[in-house]
């Protein structure tokens, strides 16, 4: 990023030993810009933070998902037994095998369930990949229109191509492709690209739009896992929409109308949940909930010694 701003400080011992880097933006009940740190305006990849979109790409191309399942095409899933078994699900509505999936190999998100594969003598596999619930919704789009299922990935599919429409529709800007993580296409967007795009998921009153919102608002643990600070905020905000992307990128709307983007610009996912809160905060939104997400402690001995600070 170009013009990053200081937006957290780790404080320990009462001394500032470090700082993260970043850029916020917060949109208004209108959908105008209400106030901006740092560089909100040029393209970046805002990784995870665009699954809800692609969901939609995919909801009007006629995907027809019960509304957690939806939420799990959503999701970088921590790889819980009953997200392994909705992805498993997802894939069923279209008589599907999880040999299709395209996501690497890798072990569960959550640090419980990798341990427990790990106890199990498990190994990395395909469905456990966090990204696997959209894969796989992807996959069952394919079936459903007649599309090719081997090259679902290859940003010339016509998959891709609706995807990247409906993105450029949300976001108000023409988005650069790249390779995401899971070897899906990745779409650019500013953060106030971001922003606009969520905020239109959450004020929506019907249509596809609106499917997408209230299956993240009411099973926000499929869109990430039960033990997840994600999951704790979405939970502590009524009417809200989220979602975490890799590298501390987060975006969330709610449902009157305000948005908001942030960057964590080293990827430091510490940082992101108090940079958020203080955000919300600054707009006027709290709560104890949100509190308890926003406080990252630094330890010394075991003990609390300090902490991260946003400065937002």
């Amino acid at each position: 990023m170009s013009n990053p701003a200081v937006v957290a400080e780790l404080v320990r011992s009462g001394i500032v030993e470090g700082h993260h880097y970043g850029s916020v933006t917060a949109l208004d009940a209108d959908g105008r810009v209400d106030w901006a740190i740092g560089d909100v305006d040029r393209p970046l990849l805002p990784r995870s933070c665009n699954k809800p979109v692609q969901a939609l790409a995919m909801v009007r191309l006629g995907l027809d998902l019960p509304p957690e399942l939806l939420a799990l095409a959503c999701a970088s899933h921590s790889g819980e037994p009953f997200h392994l078994d909705g992805v498993r699900r997802i894939l069923a509505t279209a008589d599907l095998d999880e040999r299709l999936l395209q996501t690497p190999p890798d072990f569960p998100l959550d640090d419980v369930e990798r341990d427990a594969v790990l106890r199990a003598g498990g190994d990395r596999t395909p469905l456990q990949m966090n990204c696997s619930g959209k894969h796989a919704a992807m996959l069952v789009t394919c079936a459903r229109n007649d599309w090719d299922l081997a090259t679902y990935l290859d940003p010339d599919h016509p998959l891709q191509r609706a995807s990247r429409a409906t993105y450029e529709e949300l976001t108000g800007e023409p988005a650069a492709v790249a390779v995401d993580g899971c070897g899906a296409p990745l779409l650019s967007a500013s953060l106030t690209g971001l922003a606009r795009a969520f905020r239109q998921l959450a004020v929506a009153q019907e249509g596809p739009e609106r499917l997408v919102a209230d299956a993240i608002r009411r099973h926000p643990e499929w869109v990430s896992g039960t033990r997840r600070d994600e999951r704790a905020l979405l939970g502590a905000i009524p009417g809200a929409i989220g979602k975490m992307g890799a590298e501390a990128c987060f975006a969330l709307a709610l449902d009157d109308g305000r948005a908001f983007a942030l960057k964590v610009d080293d990827g430091a996912m510490r940082a992101w949940p108090v940079v958020l809160a203080a955000a919300l905060r600054r707009s006027g939104v709290d709560g104890e909930e949100l509190r308890r997400v926003g406080h990252v402690p630094l330890l010394g001995g075991g003990r609390e010694v300090g902490e991260i600070r946003a400065l937002v």
